[in-house]
């Protein structure tokens, strides 16, 4: 549970760190002394995606790392590791148990699943989060192409 004093993230009036599947926040109403329920905390607070184990702002689930969450699901919290990793023939990345495993196979909220937007490149075992990916050359945020690594725009 969070509630919020305000609709800015930073602010921040209570955190219940119980470990649950479900989340629910809340917004405090200084004049009327009421807690308002809020359905969705990225429209409320005009954001594109709010990390739901540390309050954060990112561009997206995927990209986002969060040391609440498991690196190769998306998850939270963490997975637990495993002696042995369990590989996806798919997005050709492994996996820390049978869970995380699944976890990664499941729909998120934008309708597709952690193992259809990442994947690791077969040849060169880059991590590609976009379709246009190609070996040795990295997506740069600043002129939005592939560039070779070390790339200065």
């Amino acid at each position: 549970m969070v509630v919020y004093q305000g609709l800015v993230l930073d602010a921040i009036k209570f955190e219940d760190q119980v470990n649950a599947s479900k989340h629910i926040n809340f917004l405090y109403d200084d004049v009327e002394r009421h807690y308002h329920v809020i359905t969705n905390v990225t429209g409320a607070m005009g954001k594109r995606y709010v990390c739901r184990s540390c309050n954060k702002i990112c561009r997206s689930d995927i990209t986002y790392v969060c040391d609440q969450t498991c690196s190769d699901c998306i998850n939270s919290p963490p997975c637990d590791f495993s002696d042995v990793r369990f590989p996806c023939d798919v997005c050709n990345r492994h996996f820390r148990c049978r869970t995380c495993f699944a976890n990664h196979k499941q729909r998120t909220t934008n309708t597709k699943s952690v193992c259809e937007h990442k994947r690791s490149c077969v040849t060169c075992g880059a991590l590609v989060t976009r379709e246009n990916q190609q070996c040795n050359e990295r997506y740069c945020q600043n002129c939005g192409a592939n560039r070779a690594a070390g790339h200065l725009c």
